[in-house]
């Protein structure tokens, strides 16, 4: 299940039809998906000489071209093609579309075909953007004109349904999957998503008519108000560092901001498929990032050692350097990339403070726990951005929710005193009104029984390789239970008609589809996960309405909350927790179950307990200053 060949495949079906020079011409939809799965060297080998917009009126008239057009079955792009057919520009048209065309489509197409210019209209299904090879995003990035939701948070904006249907069914064909369906219970939008899918599977049954599998393929659609505490954390993966602190679009990054970047760096290519160096280390921590940059670095100056002249003595000599002088010209350019990129990552962690504030944030995130004290001296800090000090209030109060109302409160009155505006500050109740512990099924903190408590918090005492990256995804708990066959019927239930007893077989394909968007570290444990499971044969694809980045999740929840009621901004009604407190010291560590504190670890008193979080903490701060001085020593001879 690699989508990233799928699409390819695709890709490279289109363009090789005809064997003659030709256009390529694509939409706003379709453009993205093309450059993240063919390069331009990939084009012009199928004698593509041209790629430009369908929508482009300032096209030349060039009769003697053909022309393949790869675009999206929307009204837009329809209303182009047609407009385009009635008055051609190039000799032969081939038309391929990335989705399902309906009869009334076609039909209208061969009317507008008043020439007969058009030889081909197909259907390829690369209606999605293949981001790694086992994630999938559909580029529905929310705003006010593209809402994801509708007016309460339970229900969809019909355009953006309609979209997500479309981009699972095109999921689903290329990779020839007809699976059974899941759904997280509590959500709305995931059900009614279900549904649909479900629907357009049995309208359209003869393009789903595969070789039944012995176990089916299983499609589980969850609901990212079930988790809203990834997408909020500062990253420390290469490639989720690089979508949290500098963005990264359809396998672009813009570094045209950062300070003495040379013209040819202001935008890079960062994918997997055309970056030996990328793919290898795209899930590595930024410490070991750092070791692996310097390596790097090493080999690109080893190998400019034997281009040099007084390495050429030869006329065997003179023709390997002019044979490998483009490849090691690539490598020179990736060497830059990865050293101007890795750069401004460092600069921006010492800037922002993020070793600071990505320590408190894993310790809201996981059992560590974090008290009060520590979030209000970061709150006033000046420091530390208004942006991150949102980030890390949002967090108490979606782990605190229940106990700490009332310090809730007084961090948010700490917020307007300290930079952020009343707009941003009222998002802390916005998050909880939404995504809060009574619009979750499941218990993102093991809050709710006194095991739950035990074991979450004595399973911090083991000991972490990296403060920093202790959070683990809550899809990483739920894909765990379903390999086990432990993830319950009754909270992901199958659609009705579905059979018995599905549960108790181990799918073998599994494709996980988040309303409301996915993220990097998901994507990570995924790609992990499917490390392991290779053995037993089990597979797993990942895919999102998007991927976000924390800046890209807020914006999506202020942008929905304007639709919703007006009490999404009030204080939503809480009870304070009555579970007993119990309170455990092992050794210099606090383990606190319920109470005023909320549960959680807490270094006690201590001194020998202090010394070891101070130097856990300066062994990660000791791998950042590596990463700089690695960076900042690098020359090029």
């Amino acid at each position: 299940m690699d989508v990233v060949k799928a699409v390819e495949t695709y890709i490279a079906k289109l363009v090789s039809t005809p064997s003659a020079m030709k256009v390529l011409l694509l939409d706003a939809h379709t453009t993205p998906i093309v450059s993240l799965a063919a390069t331009q060297s990939t084009l012009l080998s199928h004698q593509v000489y041209l790629t430009d917009r369908v929508d482009n009126p300032q096209r030349n008239r060039m009769a003697h071209m053909k022309c393949v057009c790869f675009l999206q079955p929307s009204e837009e792009s329809i209303a182009a093609v047609s407009s385009e057919l009635r008055e051609p520009k190039y000799g032969d048209y081939y038309l391929y579309f990335s989705n399902v065309l309906s009869k009334s489509t076609i039909e209208r197409l061969a009317e507008a075909d008043e020439f007969e210019v058009v030889r081909e209209v197909q259907e390829y299904f690369a209606d999605y953007a293949p981001l790694l090879p086992s994630l999938f995003s559909l580029n529905h990035i929310p705003s006010e004109d593209r809402p994801l939701y509708g007016s309460s948070p339970n229900t969809w904006d019909e355009v953006a349904l309609g979209r997500s249907v479309q981009g699972i069914i095109a999921v689903l064909l290329s990779l020839r999957k007809k699976p059974v369906i899941r759904y997280e219970k509590m959500s709305g939008m995931a059900k009614k998503l279900a549904n649909e899918v479900h629907l357009r599977i049995q309208s359209e049954s003869t393009l789903f008519d595969f070789r039944p599998a012995v176990v089916s393929p299983l499609l589980i659609i969850l609901d990212r108000r079930n988790d809203p505490v990834t997408p909020l954390l500062t990253q420390w993966t290469y490639q989720a560092m690089v979508h949290e602190l500098l963005g990264v679009h359809n396998g672009r990054v813009n570094l045209s901001m950062v300070p003495d970047i040379g013209p040819e760096l202001s935008e890079i290519t960062l994918t997997t498929s055309t970056d030996p160096f990328f793919q290898a280390h795209h899930l590595a921590t930024f410490g070991d990032l750092g070791t692996s940059l310097k390596n790097y670095v090493q080999s690109y100056q080893s190998r400019s050692l034997a281009q040099s002249p007084s390495a050429i003595n030869s006329i065997s000599d003179m023709k390997r350097f002019v044979e490998e002088f483009p490849e090691f010209r690539k490598l020179g350019g990736n060497v830059s990339k990865h050293v101007a990129l890795v750069g401004e990552l460092s600069r921006l962690v010492e800037r922002d403070r993020l070793l600071d504030v990505g320590e408190v944030e894993q310790g809201l995130a996981t059992s560590a726990g974090c008290d009060l004290k520590t979030v209000q001296a970061l709150v006033t800090d000046n420091a530390v951005s208004a942006w991150n000090k949102l980030r890390v209030v949002i967090l108490y109060a979606l782990r605190y929710q229940k106990s700490q109302t009332g310090n809730i409160a007084a961090l948010i009155n700490l917020l307007l005193a300290n930079g952020v505006s009343k707009e941003e500050a009222r998002l802390v109740y916005v998050l909880l009104n939404i995504a809060g512990s009574d619009q979750r099924q499941d218990d993102l903190f093991s809050t709710e029984s006194l095991l739950a408590k035990g074991k979450s918090a004595l399973k911090g005492l083991k000991g972490v390789e990296n403060v920093y990256t202790q959070h683990t995804p809550h899809l990483s708990q739920t894909l765990e239970n379903l390999l086990k066959g432990r993830l319950k019927e009754s909270s992901y239930p199958f659609l009705e008609g579905y059979g018995t007893n599905l549960g108790l077989q181990r799918p073998q394909d599994i494709i996980i589809f988040i309303v409301g968007g996915t993220t990097y570290e998901e994507a990570r444990t995924v790609a992990l996960l499917n490390q392991e499971a290779n053995n037993a044969g089990t597979q797993i694809l990942l895919g999102g309405t998007c991927v976000h980045n924390s800046s890209s999740y807020v914006e999506m929840i202020r942008v929905a909350a304007k639709n919703f009621p007006p009490s999404v901004y009030e204080p939503p009604p809480e009870s304070a927790s009555n579970a007993p407190s119990l309170n455990l010291n092992l050794g210099g560590v606090n383990v606190s179950l319920g109470g005023p504190a909320g549960t959680g670890l807490y270094r006690s008193s201590s001194d020998n307990a202090g010394v070891q979080a101070e130097g856990i903490k300066d062994g990660v701060r000791s791998l950042f200053d590596k990463v700089r001085q690695g960076v900042d020593k690098i020359g090029f001879s």
